[in-house]
């Protein structure tokens, strides 16, 4: 079991290879700690939406933990229909000393 948890980080590398992604930070202590803390936020340029019929709201960037580093997720815009009228970006939340990632969600 443990073999095959050290080979996904290799495999999401594989599968990231060739996609248009920013690249991933070099990799932290991961041994001391399996979820350090995320880096700093950088500053984001939010585009003008995209025509679109259906009503948008922009949901910000944000690093995602890979196992052995952080990369970058650009924000977008998602489509709003269908869901409540309250929006909750993502957020890194330190519960005890190891950081876990709450996915941005509508109320």
């Amino acid at each position: 079991m443990r073999n095959r948890l050290l080979l996904l980080p290799f495999i999401a590398v594989l599968a990231l290879a060739g996609c248009d992604r920013p690249p991933a930070l070099a990799p932290t202590s991961a041994a001391a700690n399996p979820n350090p803390q995320p880096p700093q936020v950088p500053v984001e340029t939010i585009p003008k939406p995209p025509v679109s019929e259906e009503p948008l709201v922009w949901q910000p960037g944000h690093w995602d933990w890979l196992g052995n580093g952080y990369e970058w997720r650009k924000g977008e815009w998602v489509q709003r229909g269908g869901h409540g009228t309250e929006w909750q970006d993502g957020y890194w939340n330190n519960a005890g000393g190891r950081w876990e990632w709450q996915p941005a969600h509508w109320l």
